[in-house]
């Protein structure tokens, strides 16, 4: 019985200091010959830092980046919201009555308006193709809804000729213009823009959209219903 007691009082020491114990078995008689026993621990005391243990999930430096990188992407993303929200309060004429404008300005048909940063300020721009073919880019102030600017697009890369084919095909049967469309979207949230969307096989203008939180969404709406959808092409 003593024996038992010394050696479970030496493991016991031996796991609180760590490392190696020797214990003596000692027997009931004095004069027998003692008999060790190797009661072996591990060391915690490495020095070692405990994120470097594989099973380490509490504190780990690879998890610490990950969330300062999660927090930092947060930082943008409100960041960009607010900017966002921002520019959509310049609009104060909408993309629909841009569009209106633009065209008594130049004839034709709009088939985009962007809200555009150029520099000091904001105005929407208008792409109109004309009757006869040609690209006109009108400038129209997002504040008063007057025409600031317009010229002709010069055909730079000399691809005009097949963009603008694509383009008439895919306008071909539509009941819907970029105004009315804008219209449309205008009942999601503010739009930013509007764009017919001439590469995809249903024929759809596509619509940008600001929530007064900055949150930007994405539509499409049928260019020969009217019918608005959420974009799920980026998803």
């Amino acid at each position: 019985m003593k024996r038992n007691i010394v050696i479970a009082t030496i493991a016991a020491a031996a796991l609180i200091g760590g490392g190696t114990a020797t214990a003596l078995a000692v027997s009931g008689d004095e004069e027998a010959p003692a008999k060790k026993s190797d009661v072996r621990v591990s060391n915690d005391d490495t020095g070692r830092d405990d994120d470097a243990h594989v099973n380490d999930t509490d504190d780990n430096d690879a998890d610490d980046r990950s969330d300062d990188k999660a927090a930092k992407d947060s930082g943008e993303d409100a960041e960009d919201k607010a900017e966002n929200a921002a520019d959509a309060k310049l609009a104060q004429v909408d993309a629909a009555d841009a569009i209106k404008a633009a065209l008594k300005n130049t004839a034709g048909t709009a088939v985009s308006a962007d809200l555009d940063d150029e520099g000091t300020k904001h105005v929407w721009d208008v792409d109109i193709l004309t009757n006869g073919g040609a690209w006109h880019s009108v400038q129209v102030d997002p504040a008063t809804g007057k025409v600031v600017g317009s010229h002709a697009d010069r055909d730079d890369d000399g691809d005009d000729a097949a963009e603008t084919a694509q383009i008439r095909a895919a306008l071909k049967g539509s009941s819907v213009t970029a105004a009315e469309a804008a219209e449309a979207g205008a009942a999601k949230g503010t739009v930013t823009s509007v764009d017919l969307d001439e590469e995809s096989t249903d024929k759809a203008w596509e619509v940008d959209t600001t929530a007064p939180n900055g949150t930007g969404s994405d539509w499409r709406v049928a260019a020969d219903s009217g019918k608005i959808t959420a974009d799920r092409s980026n998803d």
